[in-house]
């Protein structure tokens, strides 16, 4: 990580308030920030040269986003964010995780760099900068040029030597204010939904090109990388989307197979080629039951496992799976027919439909620590989707939006990132997810996870209770 995000003692402590209640402080030179994603709030898609992307072309077939809305608009950030970054500012944030879209720079995904797609994040970068507030890039949040999609896009092995190109140029542009830089967000989302069960960008139903997919994804990092490191990038790191996966019967043993089998798809097959130095056997052995591994080639997982600085984490929600014969499986996560059955959530639950269980946060942080040691962790994301409730409306807009189960979602996962960091993980930061509410990919527009409430007609920024909540936690550096 970066000189300014790298100084931290990795001791959380607990000091008593008055009234008895104990006070969680987290570590000196904590990284308190938020984050969002190109496609899901700039809009602006035929502006300045951009190219369009998969999912530009997704959105617009039918049935597969939420009442077909599109990031056409979005939250309008490519024109508003001197606002935004001032907003960021007031809140206190002191980082920013932003994506570029490669669309942007690249309208065809290959080529010489776009200009005017370069200028929009030059302003965005020192805007940031002039507040006080770092920047943290990822080069690739799911806006893959779409002339790439109509060559196979990641399952074809040139789209990875093609976003080194593409890295190198957006870092010549910035790399001299930038320190910390992701290559890729979620290569499980990536691969499995857009590739698998086909309900991402480009919407492909193929078991076989998810795995292929996945494999040229993690290529792409290690190649962008590599480049990164070659032009002269402090900082370099990949951000996953790993899964705390629990038996339905801690007792049974096809219960822990059943795990056993989820966990290689969903975690393993990433984190092992990046911090251990290959795929593990047995996903070895799970994915050539459906398509012979030929695309991964001699020299491919010593690219991938090149030493990174950070690695980002991105929470939700835990998963609970059972060994059951005729379990039905999970089309995301492919074989798993007839041997897991995915157990509905329970109890509390997100707008998203997803299982509030902030100690998944704890164990996955803790999993990871263990499991591969030696790289410090961000949490990239998290957060959760409400039903928010405007309270008074103004003509212009609501005037407050109180979110309550929104802070509550979130002081129980700081509280267990606290915990983690308690018992040794080098965990340097926490960004929520999301600035501001924005398109949710298939949801469209129905489902906000904003901290700042957006008025999608009149583009205007309401900062919600949690937003203000969030404020607090960062000013006291603690809960």
């Amino acid at each position: 990580m970066s000189e300014r995000t790298s100084r931290h003692s990795n001791e959380a402590s607990t000091t008593p308030r008055s009234g008895g209640v104990d006070e969680l402080r987290f570590p000196d030179h904590f990284l308190w920030g938020a984050a969002t994603a190109a496609y899901q709030i700039e809009g602006a898609a035929r502006d300045d040269g951009r190219g369009p992307s998969i999912w530009d072309t997704f959105s617009r077939t039918p049935g597969k986003v939420y009442q077909g809305h599109t990031g056409d608009v979005a939250c309008d950030h490519y024109h508003r964010y001197a606002d935004d970054v001032a907003l960021m500012a007031e809140l206190g944030l002191r980082a920013y995780r932003f994506s570029v879209a490669w669309p942007r720079i690249q309208p065809d995904g290959t080529g010489p760099a776009n200009p005017r797609g370069l200028d929009f994040y030059d302003r965005l970068t020192d805007a940031l900068l002039d507040r006080g507030i770092d920047p943290i890039v990822t080069l690739y949040h799911w806006d893959l040029p779409q002339a790439l999609g109509d060559r196979g896009g990641w399952t074809n092995r040139d789209t990875a030597e093609h976003f080194a190109t593409y890295a190198t140029a957006v870092y010549a542009r910035l790399g001299d204010r930038i320190d910390v830089w992701t290559t890729l967000n979620e290569p499980w989302c990536s691969a499995y939904l857009g590739y698998g069960n086909g309900v991402h960008a480009p919407g492909e139903q193929d078991p076989g090109a998810a795995f292929t997919a996945v494999h040229h994804l993690l290529l792409g990092h290690g190649l962008a990388a590599r480049a990164l490191r070659s032009a002269g990038a402090r900082s370099v790191g990949i951000t996953v989307n790993p899964a705390d996966v629990r038996p339905a019967d801690p007792e049974s043993a096809a219960d822990a197979a059943a795990v056993r089998l989820v966990d290689g798809l969903h975690n393993r097959i990433f984190l092992d080629p990046l911090l251990a130095g290959g795929y593990p056997d047995d996903v070895r052995e799970h994915v050539a039951r459906i398509i012979e591994p030929t695309f991964i080639r001699d020299g491919d997982e010593k690219l991938i496992a090149a030493p990174i600085d950070l690695l980002g984490i991105n929470y939700y929600a835990p998963g609970y799976v059972a060994g059951r014969p005729d379990g039905a499986g999970n089309d995301a996560y492919p074989g798993t027919e007839g041997a897991v059955h995915f157990v509905p959530p329970t109890g509390p639950l997100t707008d998203m439909g997803w299982m509030i269980e902030p100690a998944g946060l704890t164990r996955l942080l803790e999993r990871i620590a263990t499991d591969y040691p030696g790289v410090p962790l961000l949490i990239t994301e998290n957060g959760g989707a409400f039903p928010d409730k405007p309270g008074a409306d103004s003509p212009d807009g609501p005037t407050q939006v109180m979110d309550t189960d929104r802070i509550a979602y979130l002081d129980g996962h700081l509280r267990a990132a606290h915990e983690a960091i308690s018992r040794g993980v080098d965990l340097r930061g926490y960004l929520v997810w999301s600035l501001l509410d924005n398109f949710e990919w298939a949801e469209g527009y129905r489902k906000r996870f904003g901290i700042v409430h957006v008025d999608y007609l009149t583009q205007r920024r309401t900062p919600k209770a949690s937003a203000r909540w969030y404020q607090e936690v960062i000013s006291r550096n603690g809960l």
